[in-house]
């Protein structure tokens, strides 16, 4: 792959994921509820739910999802009301120090959360089909071309979705206030809504 692609993909990943989409609203939803190494541990789920799709995408399974619309809408209901039933939760969970601690600590439950939206978000199969082609060498290996792009989108993904994280993690660890956390928790828990509302209202490409 020459290094011209390469440095392009880099910087059009860069600017994807810069840009707030359903799971930008899912970190800085936990960030902002939870804390920063909840929100982290989301962004872990996230990068290994985007190695799936990646992986998905080479097998081909990516385009039978962006080809079948009733695959596609049971993927995209099923993302929906799971981060609905998340946003409820986070909108309900309590604000005392001692359970804001609890809560703070479970970034492994996290990943999982962040691992399972990535996966049931079907835009991302659909994405990957369109958007890596774009920087494949027609004739070349698939397998060896998408050993380079897909750490390049991962490590992208790292960069921004960790700087979401740290940066709205940053705003909670600042208030202490119980009123003031039970209202970062209810902005936290419509951030997930509203991840789940976008997600319901995807269109196949």
């Amino acid at each position: 792959m020459p290094f011209e692609t390469w440095l392009a993909f880099a910087a059009a990943s860069f600017v994807v994921l810069a840009i707030p989409g359903p799971t930008v609203m899912v970190v800085v939803g936990y960030a902002l509820g939870e804390g920063r190494r909840a929100a982290l541990g989301t962004v872990g789920g996230v990068l290994l739910g985007d190695l799936l799709a990646i992986t998905l995408c080479a097998l081909g399974l990516g385009a039978l999802l962006a080809a079948s619309a009733t695959a596609f809408t049971l993927f995209k209901w099923a993302g929906a009301a799971y981060l609905v039933w998340l946003g409820v939760k986070l909108w309900r969970a309590p604000v005392d120090p001692q359970a804001v601690e609890r809560a703070a600590s479970g970034g492994g439950r996290r990943a999982v959360h962040g691992f399972v939206v990535t996966a049931l978000n079907p835009k991302s199969l659909a994405f990957f089909v369109a958007f890596l082609p774009q920087f494949m060498t027609a004739g070349e290996a698939v397998l060896p071309q998408l050993a380079v792009l897909a750490p390049t989108w991962v490590l992208a993904a790292a960069v921004t979705n960790g700087g979401y994280a740290l940066l709205a993690g940053g705003i909670r660890t600042r208030l202490r206030s119980a009123a003031v956390l039970r209202a970062i928790n209810r902005v936290g828990g419509s951030f997930l809504i509203g991840a789940g509302v976008l997600t319901a209202a995807m269109r196949r490409a």
